[in-house]
């Protein structure tokens, strides 16, 4: 359903139905697509698998950000301060009520619309809309060209309506129902949950989104994109139809659908997220340990075995959660990879009561050999300064010494 509004909102945009007069058309049918998510995502809760829980936390905890009223409407939400029972009733509700009864109450006004305000024209080039003139052209079109909304017009439309719905069977009889996947147990660990494929672009955007813009991403983005929606018809309501006319409406259909596909893609795979099996990774790759010496070598079977790989990138080789490694030692002194380790930070975790001194002291001569052949590793300034001042003593006693 989700995919069917989204194709038959970029019909409408392309062929300029949204115009006049038309705009409380486009206008209840936004609201019939912030509905229909809001269909998707109750009824993904309702299956109450781990993907259910954690896509319910996930959703809390973007509602939770709301400024002043955030955990007032994470209360309401959940029923409670937990996903409980209550927080089931309430998305049943949801569910089964008060959103398909919107949707009713929508679609009547929406086709009454359609009925009142006619059924928009095939665009053709060279035909702008003027509302000075275009109820009188439409009226002339209908006589000269129009044919009855019933039986002919909703003929089609019930046609095209029953094959959505065999095919909807069809997959339902051959693939079975989605899920569940595991039991809502929330201290089991080891799960990698997904939502449906409707928000796995938003899942997708999320995890590769820096820390320092999700924010911005859940509160900001959301109202600028249907406050969009909504004005549409009234930024361009007059003017041609034709997509032949309108290379920046078509760029634009064109260019959502690729993002939202691409992010839909990487959410299938996520290639971000670590897989925490050590040995069954990529391994690291040759080039890193030609000419190292025993202690590098070691730090590369530390690096390997604590699966640093599964979150990190080496010559395109790993996972994509941290930061790539390439290079990583014109960017850290030693002293900070090692703090880095042993503390962590951000994302990572520490490791400070994972690794042995040793194993630090290994995984960190491993790291200072990630650069090109014609970069230096960084340096402590500080130290290079006292190494250079104890140098500088060095050669003024040894001139001393000579002197006398």
């Amino acid at each position: 359903m989700v995919a069917i509004m989204a194709l038959h909102m970029a019909q409408v945009f392309l062929f300029g139905a949204f115009k006049y007069p038309r705009e409380m058309t486009w206008i209840s049918g936004v609201v019939l697509l912030l509905a229909t998510l809001g269909m998707a995502f109750t009824g993904q809760v309702l299956r109450f698998d781990q993907d259910a829980y954690w896509g319910l936390g996930i959703g809390a905890a973007m509602a939770g950000r709301v400024p002043l009223m955030g955990p007032a409407i994470v209360h309401m939400m959940l029923g409670g301060p937990i996903i409980a029972g209550e927080t089931l009733s309430r998305f049943f509700t949801l569910h089964v009520f008060v959103i398909p009864g919107t949707i009713i109450a929508i679609v009547s006004l929406h086709l009454r619309l359609v009925l009142t305000k006619g059924i928009n024209e095939y665009p053709v080039p060279g035909k702008p809309v003027e509302k000075e003139s275009y109820e009188e052209e439409y009226e002339a079109g209908i006589k000269k060209e129009g044919v009855p909304f019933f039986p002919k017009a909703i003929s089609k439309d019930l046609i095209f309506s029953a094959i959505v719905t065999l095919g909807i069977v069809f997959c339902a009889a051959y693939f079975g129902p989605e899920g569940p996947h595991g039991i809502p147990d929330p201290t089991q660990i080891n799960t990698a949950p997904k939502p449906d494929f409707f928000f796995l672009w938003l899942y997708a955007v999320l995890s590769l989104l820096p820390d320092y813009l999700e924010t911005v991403l859940i509160l900001v983005v959301p109202i600028v994109v249907i406050a969009i929606l909504f004005a549409v018809p009234f930024i361009s309501n007059t003017g041609e139809k034709s997509p032949r006319r309108r290379p920046v409406a078509v760029l634009s259909v064109i260019l959502i659908f690729t993002i939202l596909g691409a992010f839909n893609y990487l959410g299938t795979f996520a290639p971000w997220s670590p897989k925490m099996e050590a040995w069954t990774s990529a391994p690291t790759p040759v080039k890193y340990l030609e000419g190292s010496s025993p202690l590098e070598r070691q730090g590369a079977v530390v690096f390997h075995a604590k699966q640093c790989i599964n979150c990190h990138s080496i010559g395109r080789e790993g996972g994509l959660r941290g930061p790539a490694l390439d290079g990583v030692a014109t960017r850290f002194t030693a002293d900070q990879l090692v703090r880095q380790v042993i503390q962590g930070s951000g994302n990572m975790p520490a490791y400070g009561k994972n690794l042995n001194p040793s194993e630090v002291a290994a995984l960190v001569a491993f790291m200072r050999t990630l650069h090109e052949p014609t970069e230096s590793p960084a340096r402590d300034a500080t130290q290079s300064a006292q190494r250079a001042e104890q140098s500088q003593q060095s050669v003024k006693a040894q001139t001393e010494m000579a002197e006398r």
